[in-house]
């Protein structure tokens, strides 16, 4: 018998920013303390899921305060990956910034744009100028490696402690039950439960979530007849977004959130009648709705 190869490591679980982002945060809460990746963007997130260099990705789709964000929309459509899961993070803000300042030393604020509008009723209190950033966990590794004073970075307290900066003011996002709803995305529902085994789709309370994307014709009526699938057959939508449909000046695709499994029949039986009542209809996938989790 010829000698056994060496052990398979799993491929790691994508997230954008910086080690302290909340999307890190998030990969733990679905996956546990799996091997994982960070990469600059949410585009590369699915780059590195659909190149086959992670076994799945986490994204941020929609947060309390500042609502959806769309390029996750976009590029769900781009991509041909299914969600396996959600995972709810709270989030915490703080402005932290190199050791020995003070509030009125700082003149510069950085951060994601979503977190800067997360606290932007704190950050109005002061004549700050304020710069955006492609991660929240970034703009504080960014002032710890420039050593730039005279700046802040609006973070969570985890990424602070992790970049050696000093807190000056905790707590400053607009609701202190402010949280952001993550989706797991994988090629398939088996290969992210590979990763981790049953962290990989969500710890709900049981209950499912499906989310597609339909088309209708641009004409009086239709949305409504498309609707009405669901309502007839008792599914409920907890969410409906418009996107451009990036296919004709003025025309839109639908993202809705269903509070079903797809293949629950009464469920089942709306979508097929949706795709007779729609242009195009595709369903991103089923998964365990998360819990709601208290502000940590």
């Amino acid at each position: 018998m010829g000698e056994a190869g060496p052990a398979l490591t799993p491929a790691p679980v994508a997230y954008a920013g910086e080690p302290g982002a909340f999307a890190e945060d998030a990969v733990v809460a679905a996956f546990g303390d799996v091997a994982r990746q960070a990469v600059g963007s949410f585009r590369d997130v699915f780059a590195a899921v659909t190149g086959g260099d992670a076994a799945a990705g986490v994204v941020p789709i929609e947060n309390l305060l500042n609502g959806t964000i769309r390029e996750t929309f976009d590029l769900l459509l781009e991509h041909d990956l299914v969600i396996v899961g959600e995972v709810i993070v709270p989030v915490r803000l703080c402005l932290a910034a190199l050791p020995g300042q003070s509030l009125d030393d700082i003149g510069r604020v950085y951060s994601h744009v979503q977190a800067l509008g997360q606290a932007e009723a704190f950050l109005r209190t002061r004549p700050w100028t304020t710069l955006t950033t492609y991660n929240t966990a970034g703009a504080g590794k960014m002032i710890r490696d420039a050593g730039e004073r005279g700046a802040g970075a609006v973070l969570s307290p985890r990424a602070a402690a992790l970049f050696g900066l000093e807190i000056l003011a905790d707590g400053i996002q607009g609701d202190a039950d402010n949280r952001t709803r993550f989706l797991v995305v994988a090629p398939s529902v088996a290969g992210a439960a590979a990763v981790a085994g049953p962290h990989a789709t969500g710890r709900g309370s049981g209950a499912r979530r499906t989310t597609l994307v339909f088309a209708v014709r641009n004409e009086p009526g239709t949305l409504l007849r498309a609707l009405r699938t669901f309502a007839d057959r008792g599914v409920n939508l907890s969410s409906l977004e418009s996107r451009p449909s990036r296919t004709a000046a003025w025309e839109y695709v639908f993202w809705a959130d269903l509070d079903a499994d797809a293949a629950d029949p009464a469920c089942a039986a709306a979508i097929d009648e949706l795709r007779a009542a729609s242009t195009m209809v595709r369903v991103l996938g089923s998964y365990p709705s998360a819990d709601e989790a208290a502000p940590g």
